[in-house]
């Protein structure tokens, strides 16, 4: 007896697994229907035997099925037709009614068994390495993601795909050897500062009418592919190579202020966000103008004086090094390091107000440690020689002024309308002078006298 003949004797007598009419006037009913009345359930209308044939490929588990090889290619058209038959029998059915749902399930399977045939499960490397990209293979099934290359939808469940753990670009597993742009994230490493003009256009005719990253010819009327302008690099790209991302540009906030995004190709939308949180931002050099007509910068720039002015008296605390207190800034350690240096991210924050905020909060918790927390920070403060009055001062306070040539601290009033020299860098001067005859006794009492007044 001939394989197809065999198959379909032996499906004349077993049930469809999906079919759940059948369940219900299964062998419990005492009587199995016929191959053809099943057909005739699920399909309006008269079908001929390969088509009945067709439909049943998948619906049914095959208990028969033909090793794969050189049936693959049948297969895979009976599949197609069995996908077209079940989308027609949807439309045909009532909405939201039960056969339409089984039958809505029965393409899902049929188009994963689909899937399979045309990509085959293969050992994939957890790693791989291509153009200084590290590619991760990633374990997740559900989530639903865009291949970088190809541009089309990865589904997770049936193929396999990876992501540059660097540059966060993915694609899928069949497109890597497609792969021709290197890893953002070298670039960010080697060259590591932005373009500071405002869409430095140069035309598409210095572009020779093609992509500036993969030379597709494109056009502004679209033909054959359109040419979309990256408002950061002010080049024209392809559909391909433009997805139409938008991001914050760092030369519009630094010149004019401007916080909307503007729309950037695939590339600098990677490189903006690898670049976002880096430090290399100096705006007194760039544009010192700026400090002028925006207030919270000016405020931002004295709580971060402030920081550094406080930072040597942590170094030294034994109870502050263990609360670790410089810690809480551990998202923006330049905060700790220079007070001219500025991120995007930092601009960003500064324009929402959220900087302002957060960096206000940690200025009083390290002011409350030095004057209020800890004995041995308060023992290391200040009182003014000029005045000899008041409370103990510290450089950080609104009201002080500090000498550039010794640090000592004064009151502000005080500091200013005294005319004479700084008492502190008048005894330094002192002595450095040449040394007394007296010898050992004229030391001691320099000494002695440095130790009472400082």
């Amino acid at each position: 007896m001939e394989y197809d003949e065999r198959l379909a004797l032996f499906r004349q007598t077993r049930l469809n697994p999906f079919n759940r009419g059948d369940e219900e006037d299964g062998p419990q009913g005492g009587k199995t229907p016929p191959q053809h009345e099943a057909r005739s359930e699920l399909f309006s209308g008269t079908r001929t035997h390969s088509s009945d044939r067709t439909m049943d490929l998948g619906l049914a588990e095959d208990h028969f099925s033909r090793p794969m090889g050189s049936f693959v290619a049948s297969d895979i058209e009976q599949l197609k037709l069995a996908i077209e038959e079940c989308k027609k029998l949807i439309l045909e059915l009532p909405e939201h009614s039960e056969r339409q749902k089984d039958t809505v399930v029965k393409l899902i399977h049929l188009r994963l068994k689909l899937q399979e045939l045309k990509d085959p499960e293969e050992d994939e490397p957890n790693l791989r390495i291509l153009l200084e990209h590290r590619f991760s293979k990633e374990k997740s099934k559900s989530v639903k993601q865009t291949c970088d290359k190809c541009s089309t939808i990865i589904w997770g469940l049936i193929q396999t795909w990876y992501t540059c753990t660097g540059c966060y670009y993915r694609c899928h597993s069949k497109c890597m050897n497609m792969i021709t742009k290197p890893c953002v994230r070298s670039k960010v490493s080697h060259q590591s500062e932005y373009e500071l003009s405002i869409c430095p256009e140069i035309g598409l005719d210095r572009q020779d009418y093609r992509c500036a990253e993969c030379r597709t010819p494109i056009s502004l009327r679209g033909v054959p592919s359109e040419a979309r302008q990256c408002d950061y690099t002010g080049q024209y790209y392809c559909s391909t190579c433009h997805w139409n991302d938008t991001a914050i540009v760092p030369a519009r906030v630094i010149h004019n202020w401007e916080f909307e995004p503007r729309k950037v190709c695939r590339s600098s939308m990677r490189y903006l966000a690898l670049m976002i949180p880096r430090p290399v931002l100096k705006l007194k050099e760039i544009n010192p103008l700026l400090f002028n007509f925006v207030e919270e910068l000016v405020e931002i720039r004295k709580l971060r004086q402030d920081i550094l002015l406080m930072k040597p008296y942590f170094i030294t605390c034994k109870e502050a090094m263990e609360a670790r207190l410089l810690l809480q800034l551990q998202d923006r350690q330049h905060f700790v390091e220079n007070d001219d240096m500025y991120s995007l991210q930092d601009l960003i924050d500064i324009s929402s107000g959220r900087l302002s905020c957060s960096l206000t909060e940690i200025h009083t918790t390290f002011a409350k440690h030095i004057k209020l927390d800890c004995e041995r920070c308060q023992a290391k403060g200040f009182v003014c020689e000029l005045c000899k009055e008041g409370d103990i001062l510290f450089p950080f306070d609104s009201h002080t002024s500090v000498c550039h040539e010794c640090s000592a601290v004064f009151h502000r009033d005080c500091y200013y309308d005294n005319s004479t020299t700084c008492p502190r860098c008048a005894r330094m001067t002192e002595r450095k002078g040449p040394p007394d005859v007296t010898g050992s006794c004229t030391f001691s009492r320099v000494v002695l006298y440095s130790v009472k007044t400082v």
